[in-house]
């Protein structure tokens, strides 16, 4: 792919933490509603909950999810970072998909389950934590950048530092 221009890139970034941050606040809303409802002995507030989660699984869930994934990989694909060069960007690439994939296709038909039920079974409690706790690793990671380089990285790097072409493109760091 071809690196992303700096205007480009800084915008896609933004935009890109922006829904990132907000699939975090998606989870824990879904948590505290989950809790809720699991929780209260009010059949009514059960179902009020089970029924906003339902608006939430519905309207954002997917959308933010595949919005945070698809960001993120064009952001990897068009800066110097890569997706296979950093140990933090592959860890962060695949606990994305496959918090995705959860979210999709786990998380989405209990939630209409439990709308139907009128309740939550503990399922739509540890599922939110789970998905809590992932996306505050994935925020901490992206932050500190911890770990280094893969091996394709330090293969370019070497490649790079002897004067060979590698892929058109500096492994310098930028943001």
């Amino acid at each position: 792919m071809k690196p992303l221009k700096r205007p480009a890139r800084r915008s896609l970034l933004v935009a890109h933490v922006a829904v990132s941050v907000s699939w975090l606040g998606l989870t824990v809303g879904l948590l505290t509603l989950g809790i809720t409802a699991f929780l209260t002995g009010d059949t009514t507030t059960a179902q009020a909950a089970t029924r906003a989660m339902k608006i939430f699984g519905d309207w954002l869930v997917v959308p933010v999810a595949l919005t945070s994934l698809l960001s993120g990989l064009v952001l990897a694909l068009g800066t110097p970072w890569g997706l296979a060069r950093h140990r933090w960007v592959w860890t962060k690439f695949w606990l994305t998909l496959i918090t995705t994939a959860l979210s999709i296709f786990s998380l989405r038909p209990g939630i209409n389950e439990a709308a139907a039920r009128g309740a939550v079974d503990i399922n739509l409690v540890v599922a939110p934590s789970v998905a809590t706790a992932t996306y505050f690793f994935i925020t901490a990671v992206s932050v500190l950048k911890p770990w280094g380089l893969t091996r394709h990285g330090r293969r370019l790097r070497v490649s790079a530092s002897s004067g060979k072409a590698v892929d058109g493109r500096s492994v310098r760091r930028t943001a």
